[in-house]
This record gives C-alpha cells, sequence and structure tokens, in this order.
C-alpha cells in the first residue's frame, strides 16, 4: 500500500532530516537516491558562494533562505555517512564541541587571552597539537590544496609569518611587489607583437605574475586585509559600473560594441559619478 503523501513540518531541524530521509528512501527521488558526498560536495561549495553573496548583499531575507540551502547540503552528507555506517550527525556535532572547548581555554579554563590577535596565536598552537596535524610533516600540509588560489595564498604566507618567515614592515613587502613587477616587464618585452608566445615564454610569463600576485597578497595581510575580500568588492564594484554604462547605451538605442574607446571612458566616468 502506497504511503500518504508527506508535507513535512520544516520548522527545526529534525524535520528537515526527515525530509532527507524521505527523498533517500525507497520510494524517494531518484536523483537524491544516487547522491553520494563527492557529487554533493560540488553543490555544497557553489551553495556557500550563494550564500557569501547573499551576506555581501546585506539582505537578511537572502541570507536565510541561502543559508538554509546550506544546511541542507550538510545534512544531507551527514546523512549519507550514517547510512553508510561511519558516524551521524550527533558524533560530528560531539566531536566539534570538544574541539571547540579545547581551543578557547581562555572561555572554557583558566587561561586569559585579551586580544583577538592573543586568541589566534593560542589557536594555532593548540591546532597543531592535535592528531591530525601531528600526523602531518610540514607547517604547511594541513592547509586544503583545493582551496581558491587566493585565499590559499594567504593561508599559507600567514602561516610561513607565525613561523618567523616574514618581512619586516610593509614598506618591505611593498618593495618585493615593486620587483617582482619589474621582473615580470621584462618578460613582457621578450613578446612579439601579435604573436602567440611558445610553451616557455608563456609558462616563464605565468610564474612572473604569480609572483606579483602573490606578493601583493601579502602586502593585503599586512594591512590587515583579506585579498579575496577586496578582490571581490573590487570586481563587485567594475560589474555595477559596466552595467550602469550597458544601461545608458541600450537607452541610447546604440550596441556596445559601436561605442568608441573615448565615448565608452566617458560613459564610464559618468558611471562612477553616479555613485556618488
Amino acid at each position: 500500500m502506497e504511503s500518504p503523501p508527506v508535507t513535512p513540518d520544516l520548522k527545526d531541524i529534525s524535520a528537515l532530516i526527515r525530509l532527507i530521509e524521505r527523498l533517500r528512501g525507497e520510494n524517494g527521488c531518484p536523483w537524491d537516491r544516487k547522491q553520494t558526498p563527492r557529487t554533493l560536495a560540488v553543490y555544497l561549495i557553489e551553495e556557500v558562494y550563494e550564500l557569501v553573496d547573499a551576506i555581501e548583499s546585506k539582505s537578511p531575507e537572502d541570507v536565510c533562505e541561502e543559508l538554509g540551502d546550506v544546511l541542507f547540503q550538510i545534512l544531507f552528507i551527514a546523512h549519507l555517512y550514517q547510512q553508510a555506517g561511519h558516524f551521524d550527525l550527533q558524533d560530528a556535532a560531539r566531536r566539534n564541541s570538544e574541539k571547540m572547548i579545547r581551543r578557547h581555554p581562555h572561555v572554557f579554563g583558566q587561561e586569559t587571552a585579551v586580544t583577538s590577535e592573543e586568541v589566534r596565536q593560542r589557536w594555532h598552537t593548540i591546532k597543531m597539537t592535535e592528531k591530525n596535524h601531528v600526523e602531518n610533516t610540514g607547517l604547511l600540509d594541513s592547509i586544503p590544496s583545493g582551496l581558491p588560489a587566493l585565499i590559499r595564498a594567504y593561508r599559507i604566507s600567514e602561516r610561513a609569518a607565525r613561523a618567523g618567515f616574514d618581512w619586516k614592515t610593509i614598506s618591505g613587502v611593498m618593495e618585493k611587489v615593486e620587483e617582482e613587477w619589474t621582473e615580470f616587464k621584462v618578460e613582457v618585452k621578450h613578446l612579439q607583437p601579435g604573436l602567440q608566445p611558445d610553451a616557455k615564454a608563456q609558462e616563464r610569463l605565468s610564474l612572473e605574475f604569480g609572483d606579483v600576485l602573490f606578493t601583493l597578497v601579502n602586502v593585503a595581510r599586512f594591512a590587515k586585509l583579506h585579498p579575496e575580500t577586496c578582490l571581490a568588492d573590487s570586481t563587485r564594484k567594475f560589474e555595477k559600473r559596466f552595467k550602469h554604462m550597458e544601461q545608458a547605451i541600450s537607452q541610447n538605442g546604440q550596441q556596445l560594441d559601436a561605442i568608441s574607446y573615448s565615448e565608452l571612458n566617458s560613459l564610464w566616468e559618468k558611471a562612477k559619478k553616479a555613485e556618488g
């Protein structure tokens, strides 16, 4: 006998878990039934980026919706591991609670910490004594290789700096940027106009430009900025101005590719002024 349709009450996490169980059940959804932790990892990453966009939009309603999407993916992945007999959500929550208590001895223990920097240093010290980090052979081994390049560069330079391998001042890093930029310009001068560089030349260009970016990441670190956030903000600003320019062109009944460079520059300046 076919079970009656279920209209789940999604007012709590337990109901969401039951919904996932229904989707994965014998009479559930064919798509959900064939998912694995590996296939869901891609969707989790996408949902996290959508959550970040919502946070940047400063819309609590959008954040609530996207946070729910992230939560769904996390619960779904936890359910798959529970089905396979590895662990359940309670195990994950318990382990994280123990970790957080262990890494906050200034809150749950007798130690003290006045500044956020003290907390960061102690967090790192405690983290490096934990089992999964003791098993690693190097200081940088615990940094995930799958992180976006800009975030990973920041994490690696931050970790190296904690070990004492760092510039003394931000001016020293900026001098290094100038040095790396000069090396990149030398490689650019070797390019033949209108010709595609050969493989070796392309590799040298790539490495030199990468050195520029990596050093700029360290400038951001010294300035107490996160390069990922900075680049996201600048990209968003460019996108907003470009769309403003497109709208102005469209309102005049023109096409973007038919506008001269000088006219585009003029429209760009108007877009900047429109921002106030």
